[in-house]
């Protein structure tokens, strides 16, 4: 125990249960639509729509992104996170360069008990490749670069579907991601002697718009259930992916669709990989309830805040442990507004 940092330790009400609570009804959603008279857009846009309402959390499956370019980038994620860490810290992420290797990222005030790579999909910088004189950096980029395509396609796709099950026109929402602030994460969580003590990610809620998760077969990913408050296990499903609505979608939505905090266990013995691609809007959109759905009948529930500041704002607790809670939506909520808040996002024009 002596040779584990405290600060990787969790408070005692939010510290993990050993035993899994087995994900009863989180949706597993088939994308293709046959020609068949039973299986409609109509009937995929409801589905996704209900899996949105009710979990905030489902998976998909005949998605459309191949397997190869899957298997692809987690084995380059693999062959980053395996090199010396003297390699990887060459091109670390800091409060200046949001993008880059990190390995003490704080969720909640507690240190994550994982390493990661980020990279941004528009506008590449920097690659997950080590430094060897070789021709190996353009290869692991046009592997992260091939995928990218292949999720901003599944992103797009599922976009349409979320706004046609809020009776929107299909590319309502595509004009917020011309210059979007997209990017992919590459995860590494290494066994954990203390799991019962430590979290890979702490709970929270995704500040994007939405959430599309490759992970491996060791699983470790648990939401919290709207209907009971459980942290329930997400089992992984081959090939699938784990899609979750983000805070944006919550206020765009106007809280129709609710982003539902999730947190990552730790494994005792075995090393777990994921791949998160967060579809995020353009760093100047002003973020609030969309006026087809706001109104008199159903009044706007958020004020509206400028998406580049609260990312700003927000990736500060990332990298060191902050006196005050993080920024969250509910700060904009139109009966908890604080000028403290409201000032501190404000632009000045």
């Amino acid at each position: 125990m002596g040779e584990v940092d405290p600060a990787f330790f969790q408070a005692l009400e939010h510290r993990p249960s050993l035993q899994n609570i087995e994900a009863q009804g989180i949706p597993l959603i088939d994308l293709s639509i046959p020609s068949s008279p039973d299986a409609s857009l109509e009937d995929l846009v409801k589905k996704i729509g209900d899996a949105c309402r009710d979990w905030g959390f489902f998976q998909v499956i005949n998605h459309g992104v191949p397997l190869e370019k899957r298997e692809k980038i987690f084995n380059a994620s693999r062959k980053f996170f395996a090199q010396p860490k003297e390699e990887k810290i060459k091109i670390r992420r800091d409060e200046k360069r949001v993008l880059g290797y990190y390995d003490t990222e704080h969720t909640k005030n507690v240190r994550d008990w994982k390493e990661v790579f980020d990279f941004a999909v528009q506008n590449p910088t920097i690659v997950p490749a080590s430094y060897e004189p070789d021709d190996k950096e353009v290869t692991e980029w046009e592997v992260c670069e091939e995928y990218a395509k292949e999720m901003e396609k599944l992103g797009f796709k599922l976009l349409e579907l979320i706004a046609l099950s809020l009776g929107l026109k299909a590319d309502r929402f595509h004009g917020f991601f011309e210059d979007q602030t997209t990017f992919i994460r590459l995860n590494h969580y290494p066994p954990c002697p203390v799991p019962d003590l430590a979290l890979g990610v702490g709970r929270h809620k995704d500040a994007v718009a939405l959430t599309i998760l490759a992970q491996d077969d060791v699983g470790g990913l648990e939401v919290k259930s709207k209907s009971d408050g459980e942290w329930t296990w997400v089992t992984p499903t081959p090939n699938s992916y784990i899609i979750n609505v983000g805070d944006i979608i919550q206020v765009w939505s106007n809280d129709a669709y609710e982003s539902v905090e999730h947190r990552v266990k730790v494994n005792p013995e075995k090393e777990r990989f994921s791949v998160p691609y967060f579809l995020n809007p353009a760093h100047y959109t002003w973020v609030k309830p969309l006026e087809e759905i706001a109104n008199e009948q159903n009044p706007a529930k958020y004020r509206p805040y400028n998406l580049g500041k609260f990312l700003v704002t927000r990736k500060r607790s990332n990298f060191k442990k902050l006196d005050v809670e993080n920024i969250q939506i509910s700060h904009f909520r139109v009966s908890d507004l604080s000028d403290k808040f409201e000032g501190a996002l404000s632009i000045n024009t």
